[in-house]
């Protein structure tokens, strides 16, 4: 199983049960937006709040989009209207994580 360190701040700041769920980015901004859903972040809040990768968040966003569990206007983003489907995608994605380990990109290319 592939493990993906995580800064010291993220480990000083974060509680047992964050770092539990840690998985994969998509399942990490999906948390966010489910703690606050009746919020819409930047990119760059998502970034600050999660400490997935700046470059990173748009195309997750992008990618979630395209399946309906979020949607933005302007330069802000939020949970998307589906919550069954939002529900059951992350419960699947953690699963899958669980079982398999998180993605690691370097193994994209």
């Amino acid at each position: 199983m592939v493990r993906v360190p995580i800064d010291i701040e993220v480990f000083d700041k974060s509680s047992d049960e964050d770092l539990r769920r840690r998985g994969t980015n998509a399942e990490i901004i999906l948390s966010l937006l489910m703690e606050h859903p009746e919020k819409a972040f930047t990119p760059g809040e998502i970034a600050e709040e999660t400490s997935v990768a700046r470059n990173s968040v748009g195309p997750v966003l992008a990618r979630l989009e395209d399946r309906n569990l979020v949607r933005h206007k302007g330069k802000y983003w939020a949970l998307g209207n589906d919550l069954d489907t939002l529900a059951s995608t992350l419960a699947t994605s953690e699963a899958m994580t669980e079982r398999f380990g998180p993605e690691n990109p370097e193994e994209w290319k």
